[in-house]
């Protein structure tokens, strides 16, 4: 058992509970410091070096328990030691005293804050990590703020210890200094509290606005320097407050925002309104997935009573119905409706000419040009084609160009290879088994869907195995060459060749930003990768600020509308305040047969980043309503603070996994853990109810043992 806090605790409350009880505050007055200074001074001269460091280990020590005796304590130095002594001794002291506070606060009170409010506190630690050492000398400087206050808090903060005492050392000697004076001439002191007169006080408040001011000027200085190469090139006016740059999911929600704030905002796209999502992504492929669903349904009926059928499947139908789920989507996302919300929406291709100027070249002809104070590209991502030696002769596809492909057909193609086991590959080769297709997946990596655990990966990888999907994984695809009329794909694994025919080869290994052509690179800003923003979506340009795919790190639709909030706010109001960016709670899913859907940190990855954590599971197999619909595969998984009920990550396995992870989303975002998850009352039967179980196994594991046995002994004495 670990004695240190137990005995810590003892230690401070005696010290508190001694103070209290002997009444030790009445020896803390100014009059019987004077009345005692001529015994005090001549015990100095007596003992000197002993007189110094008893006076020194006082301070700290008073300090350390956040006794309200600093102020005296120093006013004292001033009188017995001097202007000089007084303000050395004082200094080193104070910043001792208030450390080993700080130290006291993080061992007593961190682990139990961190537990109630463990996001919260995440997020404050994340702006310490940038800031912390600015704000802290800030307050600091500011004697009207509590010492005593600033070194408890900041103890349940994960600032650096060393950090913390030079800062506070350097921070505090302005103040040490003005009382240590007032010591020295103690006989014309009336009370503590006239040390520090308005005017002191109003100096004090205006230096501890200095470091901020000049963290102001700082960021000021960096703008006109990311601008300097266009100096003179600034317009005096602009045509609008912002522009943005591809209507996909990013740039939709950006211009929404703006046009609900009333800025004059200008929506720029070169294909259709709705970018990848609408018409490449996820609202064709869920389509197509819905379908490929219901026919492996029917081929299952015999599991609810009902006879098998083999579904005829007709093709053309099933591709018009995409079509039409499209077409019934798209009014969402169209020029009309933006127009009515008030957003300019130009169809053309946006160059930019410098940091404020856009030009369009219309799809008529010509062009149109633009000054606007801000910029947001949001261009999305194109699908990376390998390198692979014959590919391009072969005819492949890509996520962006398969509906076309798939809409001229009559029938489903005989045989389908997919190059690539992540998401849109595993989605899509499920789906076209369940339609008809012989899939044949190849996955360079050694499991499908890496980024997951392996439980996850093995899970999915059973799934698609058993539609008859035919996976081979730890393949290196060689090259595309034709034999015998057919188009074949050779792979090798283990110096082992072997050769897979194929009718449509569908690439879907990754996708990369959409970077080139827009005139980032006349600005300096590198387009090979994903944009280099800060963490409020700005890039080297610190107008022209980036949303979606181009800004990574995920993805996805709802990603790059989360990103989108925070561009379009930080540009238009962020000389008020900005908003960082945060990717901590932000949840995905793959639409394989039993979903898979995740927030947080999974097993790997908390590995990977030397997070501690423990991890509850709760088998779907378990749950009735997964009984009664006859979808008993999967789990929920969930991870946490080793001892604590804070949520680290979730993933779920199963049926609707993308929906039921709503629940713990919300409890992330919030600093919700487990106890209000199992607290909270779920409809029965439903699929949502595994999240209560997991919470429920968790505390079985985490139940007082020794308590519960004393309530044993307690319920076999009341029945005698």
């Amino acid at each position: 058992m670990n004695l240190k806090k137990p005995l810590a605790l003892a230690a401070l409350s005696t010290a508190v509970l001694a103070f209290v009880v002997l009444d030790l505050g009445r020896f803390l007055n100014l009059e019987l410091l004077k009345h005692s200074q001529a015994g005090l001074t001549a015990l100095r001269e007596q003992h000197p070096l002993a007189f110094l460091l008893g006076y020194g280990l006082l301070y700290v020590g008073t300090t350390a328990v956040s006794l309200p005796s600093a102020g005296l304590l120093t006013v004292t130095g001033g009188a017995l030691f001097g202007l000089g002594w007084g303000t050395l001794v004082v200094s080193f002291a104070s910043s001792i005293g208030a450390t080993l506070a700080f130290l006291l606060s993080r061992g007593l009170l961190r682990d139990s804050v961190a537990a109630r409010f463990g996001r919260r506190l995440a997020e404050i630690d994340r702006g310490i990590a940038r800031d912390g050492a600015l704000y802290l000398f800030t307050l600091r400087l500011i004697p009207a703020v509590p010492f005593f206050m600033l070194n408890l808090l900041m103890g349940l903060t994960a600032m650096r210890t060393w950090t913390y005492h030079w800062v506070s050392q350097l921070g505090m000697l302005p103040a040490t200094l003005v009382y240590v004076n007032a010591g020295t001439q103690l006989a014309q002191l009336d009370s503590l509290s006239g040390i520090l007169s308005p005017a002191l006080l109003g100096s004090f408040a205006l230096l501890g606005l200095f470091p901020l001011l000049a963290r102001r000027a700082l960021d000021l200085w960096r703008r006109r320097r990311g601008h300097a190469r266009w100096a003179g090139q600034r317009p005096r006016q602009f045509d609008r407050n912002l522009v943005v740059i591809g209507a996909g999911a990013g740039g939709l929600v950006t211009a929404y925002i703006a046009a609900a704030v009333q800025a004059k905002v200008t929506l720029v796209e070169a294909g259709a309104m709705g970018g990848d999502c609408l018409h490449h992504g996820c609202v064709p492929s869920k389509a197509l997935i819905r379908s490929a669903r219901l026919a492996h349904e029917m081929r299952h009926a015999s599991r609810y009573g009902l006879t098998d059928t083999e579904p005829a499947i007709a093709w053309r139908t099933v591709m018009q119905r995409v079509r039409q789920v499209i077409a019934d989507i798209a009014p969402h996302d169209s020029v009309e409706r933006y127009t009515g919300l008030g957003v300019d929406v130009v169809q053309g291709r946006a160059t930019l000419l410098n940091p404020w100027t856009v030009e369009i070249t219309l799809p008529e002809g010509g062009t149109r040009r633009l000054s606007t104070r801000h910029v947001v590209i949001a261009t999305g991502a194109s699908p990376i084609v390998p390198d692979v030696p014959g590919l391009h002769e072969a005819g492949f596809v890509t996520s962006d160009t398969l509906w076309a492909a798939l809409a001229r057909l009559d029938t489903p193609p005989r045989r389908l290879l997919v190059l690539g086991g992540g998401p849109i590959g595993c989605e899509l080769a499920q789906a076209m088994q369940r339609l008809g297709s012989r899939v044949t997946l190849v996955q360079r990596a050694t499991r499908l869907l890496p980024r997951e655990d392996a439980d996850v990966a093995a899970s999915v990888h059973t799934s698609l195995a058993a539609d008859g999907v035919r996976v081979l994984t730890g393949q290196q695809a060689l090259r595309c060459e034709r034999e015998g009329g057919d188009w074949r794909l050779r792979v090798t694994q283990a110096g082992q060749e072997q050769a897979l025919p194929f009718d449509l080869l569908l690439c879907a290994v990754g996708r990369q930003p959409r970077l080139q052509g827009f005139g980032l690179e006349a600005l300096g800003i590198d387009t090979t990768q994903t944009l280099d923003t800060n963490e409020y979506l700005q890039t080297l340009c610190p107008n022209v600020y980036a949303a979606g795919d181009v800004a990574g790190p995920h993805q996805h639709t709802h990603a790059a509308a989360h990103q989108a909030w925070h561009a379009a706010v930080n540009a238009l109001f962020g000389e008020f305040r900005r908003f960082r960016v945060d990717h901590a709670a932000l949840p995905h899913a793959t639409f394989v047969d039993p979903e898979v859907a995740r927030v947080g940190l999974n097993e790997q990855e908390a590995r990977a980043q030397g997070v501690a954590f423990e991890v509850t599971r709760f088998a779907l197999a378990d749950l009735d309503r997964a009984i009664i619909e006859g979808e008993p595969q999967g789990f929920v998984k969930v991870l946490t603070v080793p001892g604590q009920d804070t949520l680290l990550g979730a993933t779920i396995v199963g049926r609707h996994a993308a929906d039921l992870l709503a629940e713990f989303v919300l409890a992330m975002r919030h600093g919700l853990g487990l106890n209000k998850v199992l607290a909270t009352v779920h409809t029965y039967p439903t699929l949502a109810e595994a999240n209560k179980h997991v919470a429920g196994e968790w505390k079985r594991a985490h139940a007082p043992a020794r308590l519960l046995q004393w309530v044993r002994r307690y319920h076999d004495w009341k029945r005698g």
